[in-house]
């Protein structure tokens, strides 16, 4: 099944960077960029948290609410947060439920070898849980325009 926009955002649990549950009930009430990315530390993704960072008082300011997901620990996570200084948290799933609930666990192919991995795609979710925009051509380094 693949989300639309317009759909209710699937209900989620993981665990962050600290070990803490976060759920998106959790913000009700809020909006929520939920951003799905590969890998913690790599140099897309990087540029892409940090363009997060570098955007999130504008970004809280239109009211969002960030959430970072890959499928790395959480101490792979407090590492990238700390070396980076991102001021939001980032989910390990590291059961790979929450990728496969929002359908961005998927076959991805480089240099011929075929491979399952997690798209770079960003969900928009507004304050009563419904998505309002699906990002999947992320731009990395202008993200936080995409999502404004």
């Amino acid at each position: 099944m693949e989300l639309q926009i317009g759909d209710k955002a699937p209900a989620f649990e993981g665990v962050d960077q600290n070990g803490n549950t976060v759920k998106l009930s959790d913000f009700s009430g809020k909006k929520v960029v939920l951003y799905f990315y590969p890998k913690d530390n790599t140099p897309g993704c990087t540029a892409q948290a940090c363009n997060l960072r570098d955007n999130y008082q504008e970004l809280k300011q239109a009211g969002f609410e960030i959430l970072g997901v890959s499928v790395d620990s959480e101490k792979s996570h407090q590492n990238f947060i700390t070396k980076f200084e991102l001021p939001f948290s980032l989910i390990a799933d590291t059961d790979k439920k929450i990728v496969e609930q929002y359908g961005v666990w998927q076959e991805k192919s480089m240099y011929g070898r075929k491979y399952m991995g997690t798209m770079r795609y960003t969900f928009v979710i507004d304050e009563e849980g419904i998505i309002r925009n699906i990002i999947t051509k992320v731009k990395t380094a202008d993200h936080a325009k995409q999502i404004i």
